[in-house]
């Protein structure tokens, strides 16, 4: 039964997910929200919401190791997609097209994840209001990245050319107040949904012998990573590649804001000094994958690269998630 439950939420939370970010693309081209807010915080919000249920159940059920690589396992899965994607349409080069402001959010998800390592690598313990101080640090830096990401037009102008184009992709039938009302409905089914995916996985866990570590970061991350499938697929196909790019850059974002709400949950002290050092492991990988794509992007824009060198940076960032997979499983 615990098998059924489990499948039977993954594929709710999938198709509720995708028309919850139809619903929220709608209210951010409706609204003129702009291509930033609509495509790398609006949607990315919207895709990330499984992840905001489910993290927020383990820490309810007193699973913090899962709430967190819930979290880091879903970062990974992301830039996972992302990889494949590139390697499949390689002849496209995809990362050659990307702007100054895609580097920019890499480079704020890199700062943002060793902060996280670093706080669960050397805890404090200390905690202001039950909210551990590394948690207010994070806040600081994803406020001041944010602050600067929206107010230098310039560099985003890729997500804005990214919302433009692929605004006939959603038909224009839908009123506002009908997308209003749909994202609302679906928000609360993604809720009943994620708490009965996360509720399902952790018996699993207990069932099975797998730790908790590994079915966050593998099992429950893949289910609640699937819209962002959907979505890299859909603009990949309409060769809408900053739409890609900046969906899973901003929902990494967005996902790494979940573990506030975790730690405001969590009421047994900071959140980072209670999980299993196992997610040290999902954590480092998720700054190394990130490194890589940092890296792949440069090296397309470059003279040096060619059609068969060009795959290698995204090929790399598989065989290391590949590697994470296995070091969770054996040693969780």
């Amino acid at each position: 039964m615990m098998y059924l439950v489990f499948i039977a939420a993954a594929i709710v939370t999938i198709f509720t997910a995708i028309k919850l970010s139809t619903y929220a693309d709608i209210i951010g081209e409706r609204t003129r929200l702009g291509g930033m807010m609509a495509g790398t915080i609006l949607l990315a919000g919207a895709t990330s919401l499984p992840e905001v249920t489910t993290s927020l159940t383990a820490i309810t059920v007193g699973n913090p190791d899962m709430a967190v690589s819930n979290i880091f396992g879903s970062n990974l899965f992301n830039l996972l997609i992302l990889a494949v994607g590139d390697i499949y349409f390689r002849k496209q080069k995809i990362f050659s097209y990307i702007g100054k402001d895609h580097l920019l959010t890499s480079f704020l998800n890199v700062g943002l994840t060793s902060i996280i390592f670093i706080a669960i690598l050397f805890p404090t313990g200390y905690a202001i209001f039950n909210i551990g101080v590394e948690i207010y640090l994070l806040v600081s830096f994803y406020l001041l990245g944010l602050k600067y990401m929206t107010t230098h037009p310039e560099e985003n102008s890729a997500l804005e050319v990214a919302s433009t184009n692929d605004s006939y992709y959603h038909t224009q039938a839908i009123s506002l107040r009908r997308a209003q009302i749909g994202f609302f409905i679906a928000a609360l089914i993604i809720l009943l949904a994620g708490s009965a995916l996360t509720i399902s996985g952790d018996a699993i866990a207990l069932a099975t012998g797998l730790s908790s570590s590994f079915m966050g970061t593998f099992l429950i991350a893949g289910a609640t990573s699937l819209p962002e499938v959907v979505t890299v697929i859909v603009a990949l196909q309409l060769a809408n590649y900053h739409l890609a790019v900046g969906n899973i850059l901003g929902s990494n974002l967005f996902n790494l804001m979940i573990l506030v709400l975790c730690d405001i949950f969590f009421t047994s002290g900071p959140i980072t000094s209670a999980v299993s050092p196992v997610v040290l492991i999902s954590v480092s990988a998720g700054i190394l994958l990130l490194l890589i794509l940092i890296g792949g992007m440069l090296f397309s824009q470059t003279r040096l690269v060619t059609s068969p060198t060009y795959p290698i940076p995204s090929l790399l960032l598989v065989l290391v998630y590949i590697i994470c997979s296995y070091l969770i499983f054996t040693l969780g």
